[in-house]
């Protein structure tokens, strides 16, 4: 089980980061401050750290170069409010492997972290199968029964979701915060609408629903 360490000070989004990687298999560490952050990264007890810029103590500019300067090669994500150009040069620059800005998807974070972890570790799978669905994760193409299925960015995200959690209710909570990220409106009705979508391109009986709770899809069909 992969590692993660999250140095972000701000309780809401670390929490947010922090139940999304457990739900996907990742043990996780939140340090609150750059300090803590630079000391357990350069612990060797990790796989990745993902890390917020403006950390108390140290930021995480800071922490960064130390690290580099110490010859610690641990994957590092940034995740910031901090979107502009000269921080994006300035992070990557800098020896961040990855570089997000907030407001954020947790799907694409996710993708992000796999992503330097297979560069540093065992490839995992690229593609994703359920009965006769298939997911293509590298070319973004899905397949029932062999014949190709056109979905859109959002729609191909939110099976994904579904394909990794095979016969588990995911409530309509988890699975706004995986797609549309923790910023989105929770009163909004957007998952029903793109589950309605997902259940007319491949098949109704897909994806049920499990009243008083989410939405789940079946192994076998």
């Amino acid at each position: 089980m992969k590692r993660i360490l999250v140095a972000e000070d701000e309780d809401r989004i670390a929490s947010f980061v922090a139940k999304g990687l457990r739900s996907s298999g990742f043990t996780v560490t939140i340090v609150e401050d750059g300090v803590a952050a630079y000391e357990h990264a350069r612990s060797g007890a990790f796989d990745l750290m993902i890390l917020d810029i403006g950390l108390p103590l140290r930021d995480g500019f800071t922490v960064l170069r130390q690290l580099r300067e110490a010859r610690v090669e641990l994957p590092v994500v940034i995740l910031t409010a901090r979107g502009g150009v000269a921080d994006r040069v300035a992070g990557l620059e800098g020896g961040a492997d990855d570089y997000i800005a907030k407001p954020f998807a947790f799907e694409e974070l996710l993708a992000r972290v796999r992503l330097r972890l297979r560069a540093a570790h065992t490839p995992e799978a690229t593609s994703l199968r359920v009965g006769d669905l298939t997911l293509d994760l590298m070319a973004r193409r899905a397949h029932v029964a062999g014949r190709a299925v056109d979905l859109s960015a959002r729609e191909f995200t939110l099976a994904e979701v579904f394909c990794r959690h095979p016969d588990q209710v995911l409530s309509r909570e988890q699975l706004l915060s995986h797609v549309w990220g923790l910023d989105f409106d929770p009163g909004s009705n957007i998952v029903d609408v793109y589950v309605r979508y997902l259940r007319r391109k491949l098949g109704a009986h897909r994806i049920e629903t499990v009243r008083g709770a989410g939405y789940r899809m079946p192994a076998a069909h």
